[in-house]
């Protein structure tokens, strides 16, 4: 069977689209959501048979239920087939369209009078658009990709929470050093940074392909960028994610900057935990997949080295959390087995010198605390402090955020490592729900 979706909320109008269904053939069956929320979490089901989808904004909408967040979750997916906004609201229904656009859908945009146009202005589209363009689903997916995709979840929880945890420690010292010495939670709500919004997009990537497709995280990258640019972004990264969006080619935008050397910032890092999460198994894919997410931002291979790195760590967590309780320097020396040799491998090699016992501060300024925001002043003591608390989440990042520097960065790194082997319960349900909620 083919599938027919369609998000309206209007009585007469799926009357009208339930009796034209039937004169597109036998093998045609529909499938109607009244609100985007609802349609959100059912459709993928439906996305293997999808040969149309249409969309209504909505009459009296309420949060999170209208037609542009039904665009906005389309286009975090991988294009399927065509999409119709048959929305009445030509602002909204504007908006919608640029949306799907953006990311690469087939759609277009009609304007329905009474429920008559059903059988005219739609079914003609509709025609046009099934003899035009096929199902593209892929649904080469791995057999375990549910399995995979809960790892990188956790993982993403673990990063996002150390993400907004490690942003409320850039505040006063007095109020810092009181945190600290008390290990006093901030308050909340902690909101989180382009850290979280980049692993966010890499997640959503892996959900949709099984693999990081370059092309499609550019592109969500720059769209997460263009909604929310204030969210903490480095000053490259603003320019490269920027050009991005107006159209340049992601190789240019992020080869060209520091004179065509590219850059060796800490934000491939970042957001690689979840990419070790996922390819845990499978080391040569970390180190591949790991490198391919860097490379959209990030043209210098010591940008690379870090997030490869960080996805190695969190790959080790998964396949040693049973054997890992321990504190030990296992998990660098595993990292340093595998890394190209560059300055992030050589700084990570003087981890392997610094005592585990030995206080934070002290640490990070041997080893870098992410200052620089740099990956080889970045990753090396966020790896120290992963390798210190392998099966204590909250201790870990109080260790983290005790050597200061780009702490939200750091924390991010280090939460989305170690939760991987503390496990789900490690992470506070209090931290849950002082993070802003994200929306996968």
């Amino acid at each position: 069977m083919k599938t027919i979706l369609i998000l309206d909320d209007n009585g007469e109008r799926i009357a009208a689209f339930q009796k034209m269904v039937p004169a597109l053939g036998d093998e045609f069956e529909l499938k109607i959501w009244r609100d985007a929320s609802s349609m959100a979490s059912e459709s993928e089901s439906f996305f293997p048979t999808a040969a149309i989808i249409s969309l209504s904004y909505g009459g009296d909408p309420k949060p999170f239920e209208t037609g542009l967040d039904a665009a906005k979750f389309l286009a975090q997916a991988r294009p399927v087939c065509p999409v119709i906004i048959h929305s009445t609201d030509t602002d909204h229904g504007c908006s919608m369209e640029n949306e799907l656009r953006f990311a690469d859908w087939i759609v277009e945009r009609i304007r329905l009078g009474g429920t008559g146009s059903i059988e005219t202005i739609w079914l003609q589209k509709i025609r046009e658009f099934l003899a035009a363009h096929p199902n593209t689903w892929p649904a080469k997916l791995p057999a375990d990709h549910d399995e995979r995709i809960q790892r990188a979840l956790l993982s993403l929880d673990g990063l996002s929470v150390g993400d907004g945890f490690g942003e409320c420690f850039f505040t006063r010292p007095e109020v810092i050093e009181r945190r600290l010495e008390s290990q006093d939670p901030p308050p909340p709500p902690w909101f989180v940074t382009d850290d979280t919004i980049m692993a966010l997009s890499i997640v959503r990537c892996l959900k949709r392909y099984g693999h990081i497709e370059q092309d499609a995280l550019a592109a969500e990258f720059a769209r997460e960028y263009a909604r929310e640019p204030q969210r903490g972004y480095g000053g490259t990264a603003h320019g490269i994610l920027r050009a991005i969006g107006e159209g340049t080619p992601w190789e240019t935008a992020a080869g060209r900057v520091f004179d065509g050397q590219g850059s060796c910032g800490n934000g491939g890092a970042m957001r690689a935990a979840p990419i070790g999460a996922y390819f845990a198994y499978d080391l040569n894919r970390v180190i591949a997949e790991a490198k391919a997410s860097a490379e959209v931002t990030h043209g210098h291979p010591d940008g690379q080295t870090g997030a490869i790195a960080v996805a190695l760590a969190a790959a080790w967590m998964v396949r040693e959390r049973e054997f890992s309780a321990k504190p030990s320097h296992a998990l660098i020396e595993f990292v340093l087995e595998q890394i190209p040799h560059t300055d992030t491998y050589y700084r990570l090699k003087k981890a392997l010198e610094v005592p585990l016992e030995l206080s934070p501060r002290s640490a990070a300024l041997f080893l870098g605390n992410g200052s620089q925001v740099i990956s080889s002043d970045t990753v090396p003591f966020c790896l120290w402090c992963a390798a210190r608390h392998t099966d204590t989440y909250t201790d870990a990042l109080w260790t983290t955020v005790s050597g200061l520097g780009d702490r939200d960065t750091t924390c991010a790194i280090v939460g989305g490592i170690v939760a991987l082997s503390a496990g789900r319960h490690s992470i506070p349900d209090e931290w849950l729900k002082a993070r802003e909620p994200i929306k996968f």
